[in-house]
């Protein structure tokens, strides 16, 4: 099982990045996905997160407006999509899958409560000058 990040840097303030994340090893379209971030210092915290079917997301209150969720299942990726990027933001990003069970609310509540499946190695993303 893999998942496998990219995407990240260095990025002036107000600028924007884009993450994604390719899956393999498992049946990509049977798990929610989501990702997390850690700050120096910080605990890890969920940013925002998607139903396996693509039809339900949710947003952490410092992502929303400003960063969009998606996935193909046909290519196995997660994406996010970042604007507007504040020094903030930045933090490692983690990609997690987190096996379907329930209704769609219940699969975003999965990825809320951290009942995480696989992680990503991490990607770092950098919002400075």
């Amino acid at each position: 099982v893999q998942l496998v990040e990219s995407g990240g840097g260095l990025v002036q303030p107000g600028g924007s990045l884009r993450l994604s994340c390719t899956a393999s090893g498992f049946t990509f379209s049977m798990y929610a996905m989501g990702w997390y971030r850690q700050a120096p210092g910080s605990e890890r915290e969920v940013v925002a997160a998607i139903t396996s079917a693509g039809n339900l997301n949710m947003y952490a209150d410092s992502a929303k407006d400003r960063f969009t969720i998606s996935r193909d299942n046909a290519k196995n990726t997660v994406y996010l999509q970042m604007n507007s990027l504040k020094p903030e933001d930045t933090a490692v990003y983690y990609c997690v899958a987190s096996v379907v069970a329930g209704s769609d609310y219940d699969e975003i509540l999965e990825i809320i409560r951290g009942s995480i499946d696989y992680w990503g190695q991490g990607n770092q993303v950098t919002v400075s000058l």
